[in-house]
């Protein structure tokens, strides 16, 4: 699976053509990782237009940045561009799935559970605080728990927390704004205080809704 090019930083970039977009399609964009994170956010996958800029939550009309900031994980609203700027406040970006797609729904079932278990063993290695994963009905199907609820979730990866977040795309409907941006911010109170206890074990222990 090919990398996509890193896109140059600047808000002044011409916006992909549909050319830039078909050949995003299949490739993989960087994660914004480091040891020891407080939160890592974790996309469903690359949307095409992401994919085409090097750069997560890309698309205009995606809510992630917004969400962020109006929460107070930022003290500004960042720039897609800008995401590297993300580690110094502890916080990083991956995904479940790494393939670029116009849609999730291109996703197999099959590719989701693969995703997941790949970012475990990533989650395991890395040992953020807590792991944000952006859309409910994703997480049933990667995960293997399909009664979750958006939230704080019994699951863990050894040290690592886990929180259900609503997907943040603009053709989320069922959640406006500033609903996003509150349960950014019910996460955001969780993990601005000292690491609670995980549990032990391995991978991914039996979850529940939080």
């Amino acid at each position: 699976m090919a990398q996509a090019p890193s896109a140059t930083a600047g808000s002044s970039r011409p916006r992909p053509t549909p050319a830039d977009l078909e050949a995003a399609r299949d490739t993989t964009i960087p994660d914004v990782l480091a040891p020891g994170l407080r939160v890592v956010f974790a996309g469903i996958n690359p949307g095409l237009y992401s994919a085409a800029t090097g750069h997560h939550f890309a698309r205009p009309g995606n809510r992630f940045w917004p969400a962020l900031h109006r929460s107070g994980f930022t003290p500004r609203q960042f720039r897609p561009d800008e995401q590297d700027q993300l580690l110094a406040l502890g916080l990083g970006i991956t995904n479940v799935a790494p393939r670029a797609t116009a849609r999730a729904a291109e996703l197999t079932p099959a590719e989701l559970r693969a995703g997941a278990l790949e970012l475990q063993e990533k989650m395991a290695r890395l040992r953020p605080q807590w792991l944000a994963v952006l859309g409910v009905t994703v997480y049933r199907t990667a995960f293997g728990h399909p009664d979750t609820v958006v939230g704080m979730q019994a699951a863990v990866i050894g040290p690592t927390r886990l929180w259900v977040l609503p997907n943040p795309s603009g053709l989320n409907a069922h959640w406006t704004p500033a609903a996003l941006a509150g349960e950014f911010a019910r996460l955001r109170a969780e993990a601005s205080g000292p690491p609670g206890p995980a549990g032990a074990g391995g991978p991914l222990a039996s979850a529940s809704a939080g």
